[in-house]
């Protein structure tokens, strides 16, 4: 079984390149690195790193120990964190990602009542990308995310999903254009406005922009793009100046500028589903990260 002792000798020799910095690195001696380098490699079946007199690198095999190994460290030092903080304090720290839309609709709710629960947020805001990567690297214990039109998003295999709820997308036109009288938008509807300016995001991943694209791209369309951000209220405020349409989320529509027509479409691909993503192991995720999926649904109910 692998020795975390192991790990650490090799994450530091990555870091410094030699194993006599690897040692000061650590506080160990020279000998100790090498004598839990050399385990790791019998362990294995094979060298991890490569000496040489300008120092010591990982070979191919060893970066791949290093990826792996690095979540192992991760995990152990999360796991000594949260231990000592419930003992300390009564409570349990998660480190929590959102993306802006739902922080500012959702996040004083969900962080009251998970505070009820003993479970304290460490919360940080990102857009989709950045959210998928942190999970990812395990450098978040869980994170709000959206995936829309049935794409999937980059998730590792370790990491486990809940559907937590459907957001219908609305189409975001200025009350002026004749458009606007439709009550709803098909998708044959939605096609009428390949001519017009769309905003789209600024951040590459969003499922939602490559659902627009797809869409009009089936057709023979291409999208012209007026600007892009992501800020929902820099959105409705372009569509109310006429400058442009946009998709925009029903969290996001409850109270739009004056100026702004807001129309359903029926394409059920035009939803984005709210997902809490984690990382975890055999059993699933940790019981914190259960609790915090059932009051990210209370929270959302807790709108209408």
């Amino acid at each position: 079984m692998i020795d975390v002792r192991q790990l650490q000798a090799l994450s530091a020799v990555a870091a410094e390149g030699s194993v006599a910095r690897a040692a000061l690195r650590l506080g160990w001696s020279q000998p100790t690195v090498d004598y839990h380098l050399r385990n790791l490699d019998r362990l294995v079946g094979a060298d991890l790193t490569l000496r040489s007199t300008r120092g010591s690198r990982l070979t191919t095999a060893g970066a791949l120990m290093l990826e792996r190994g690095e979540e192992i460290l991760s995990l152990a030092e999360r796991a000594l964190t949260d231990v000592r903080d419930l003992a300390k304090l009564g409570k349990i720290r998660l480190r929590f990602g959102t993306f802006p839309t739902a922080a500012a609709r959702l996040l004083p709710g969900i962080a009251s009542r998970v505070a009820e629960l003993g479970i304290e947020l460490d919360a940080s805001l990102e857009e989709l990308a950045p959210l998928v990567t942190r999970v990812n690297q395990h450098t978040l214990d869980a994170a709000l995310v959206y995936a829309a039109g049935g794409y999937q998003l980059p998730f590792r295999a370790e990491v486990h999903t809940t559907h937590l709820f459907t957001d219908p997308m609305l189409l975001a036109l200025p009350e002026t254009h004749p458009a606007a009288k439709h009550a709803s938008f098909d998708r044959e509807r939605l096609l009428t406005l390949a001519g017009e300016s769309w905003v789209m995001g600024s951040t590459p991943g969003d499922t939602l922009d490559d659902l627009v694209r797809e869409v009009f791209a089936a057709a023979g369309h291409k999208v012209a793009t007026a600007i892009r951000t992501d800020d929902y209220s820099v959105v409705l405020g372009l569509v109310a100046a006429g400058m442009a349409v946009a998709l925009v989320p029903s969290l996001v529509s409850n109270n739009p500028p004056p100026g702004v027509a807001l129309r359903p479409i029926e394409d059920p691909r035009f939803t984005r589903e709210l997902i809490l993503a984690a990382p975890a192991g055999p059993g699933g995720p940790s019981a914190a990260v259960r609790q915090l999926a059932e009051v990210v649904r209370r929270s959302i109910s807790a709108l209408d």
